[in-house]
């Protein structure tokens, strides 16, 4: 199962292991506090595509467009392949920074995973 979620809500049993997909450490969070199990910076947007979209929603097509190549270079495939595999074991909560809750990385990236499980599962 995977999860997303907005990193400033409380962490809970039910989240099962907590992986950050955003480039940058979320303002105003201890390491402690966003009780995080991994960091993943290797499947979050690049700098310059983060700044380009900026959160506008005209952009979003664009944006999800860009960050699905991004995900499709070697060293995010790695990456992608091991939170898969992870998802299949147990719960996994991708966990973001951004205000808006469906136009995030993590939804992109939650995507992008099921459809990876479902072609390994073939």
């Amino acid at each position: 199962m995977i999860r997303t979620k907005r990193i400033y809500e409380p962490p809970g049993a039910e989240d099962g292991v907590r992986i950050l997909v955003d480039r940058l450490w979320p303002r105003g969070l201890t390491r402690e506090m966003a009780a995080c199990d991994r960091w993943a910076k290797e499947v979050a947007p690049s700098h310059e595509l983060r700044k380009w979209f900026g959160h506008e929603p005209s952009r979003w097509e664009e944006f999800q467009k860009q960050f699905r190549a991004e995900l499709a270079r070697p060293e995010a495939t790695a990456v992608l392949d091991e939170l898969a595999r992870m998802a299949s074991e147990s719960t996994i909560t991708l966990v973001y920074s951004a205000r808006e809750s469906r136009m995030n990385n993590a939804e992109i990236l939650r995507e992008v995973l099921i459809l990876r499980m479902l072609a390994a599962e073939r």
